[in-house]
């Protein structure tokens, strides 16, 4: 990515490098999420790509999410109340029960940001069968997790989380089945389905395939997501989770807690006092919904762990 900007700043930007970019990208996240290429839909932002769900809904629809979910998974569906969309929330473990007929969409993050629980997807997505809704599913926490994306109707995902790709690169995968209820609303030129045919009106043929969801690509952040995608593609998703959760695991061994299963520990921080220790102790963490959150990933290893429990004393972490 310095190297592209570099070439940017002195005037030898090559169209044909930032097509590639994209392209290789795309396929990348395909391979990783075992989704067809033509599935695959490209953004900057996950919710952008969840407001084009909420703005498919018919006015009065129903849909269901967890309580405390991600902001971008619930607000592009709140944004459609003055159309009768009404948003139910639940507690995760309540998720798959609370599915009745009347849901039209059942919107959740399979892995929670501010605490890393994973959502039950067989449950949900078998009561959401038998009712008849559309699941959408965001996948940015779970990076660190195999994911089918052939579970869901779509997915969501921001790659500069747990794919390591700079901020401003998104994806969406969509059934086939569930694409023509989705409209592009942010067609342009990338969405066509031959792009460089695409770039000048009055005419334009959308994509075939999901790509006529695509947002025009801020080319420099895929000349860097590239490469990052191809890395975590090439590396089997059960072995990023046995070390990620590993380690996670240990730590919470150290702190008198049992197995959590996940890459993400958090715990309780209600004045920040645990975060700053750990800041201090040299450890990047995040401070989340009144607790500290640490996510252990592939550059993590078990000295991290060590350093963290030299500061979580046994007072500062409940049994």
């Amino acid at each position: 990515m310095r190297t592209a900007i570099d070439d940017w700043q002195q005037g030898r930007a090559d169209l044909a490098v930032y097509d590639a970019a994209v392209a290789a990208a795309r396929s990348a996240f395909a391979r990783l999420v075992s989704a067809p290429e033509d599935d695959v839909a490209i953004a900057a932002q996950t919710s952008a790509l969840v407001g084009l769900v909420a703005a498919a809904l018919p006015d009065g629809a129903e849909v269901l999410v967890v309580d405390g979910d991600f902001s971008s998974v619930v607000f592009p569906f709140l944004a459609h109340a003055d159309r009768g969309v009404r948003v139910r929330h639940v507690a995760l473990d309540e998720l798959a029960g609370a599915i009745r007929p009347s849901t039209d969409v059942v919107a959740f993050s399979l892995v929670q940001s501010r605490d890393g629980r994973v959502a039950d997807v067989d449950a949900v997505t078998s009561a959401a069968r038998a009712a008849g809704a559309l699941t959408l599913c965001d996948i940015t926490q779970a990076g660190w997790l195999p994911v089918d994306a052939g579970q869901f109707d779509v997915t969501v995902c921001s790659a500069y989380k747990w794919l390591a790709a700079p901020r401003g690169t998104a994806f969406a995968t969509v059934r086939p089945a569930v694409l023509d209820r989705l409209r592009p609303l942010a067609a342009g030129w990338y969405a066509g389905e031959d792009v460089w045919t695409s770039v000048y009106g009055p005419h334009m043929r959308l994509a075939t395939s999901a790509r006529r969801l695509d947002v025009s690509p801020a080319w420099l952040c895929w000349v860097g997501a590239a490469p990052a995608l191809e890395l975590f593609a090439a590396v089997a998703p059960a072995a990023v989770r046995d070390h990620a959760v590993g380690l996670a695991d240990d730590l919470r061994l150290g702190c008198g807690l049992p197995p959590g299963g996940s890459a993400i520990v958090s715990l309780p921080d209600p004045d920040g006092v645990v975060a700053q220790r750990l800041g201090d102790a040299g450890c990047v963490v995040a401070a989340r919904g009144g607790g500290v959150r640490l996510a252990f990933h592939v550059w993590n290893d078990h000295d991290d762990v060590v350093r963290a429990l030299s500061v979580l004393a046994p007072g500062l972490v409940p049994a």
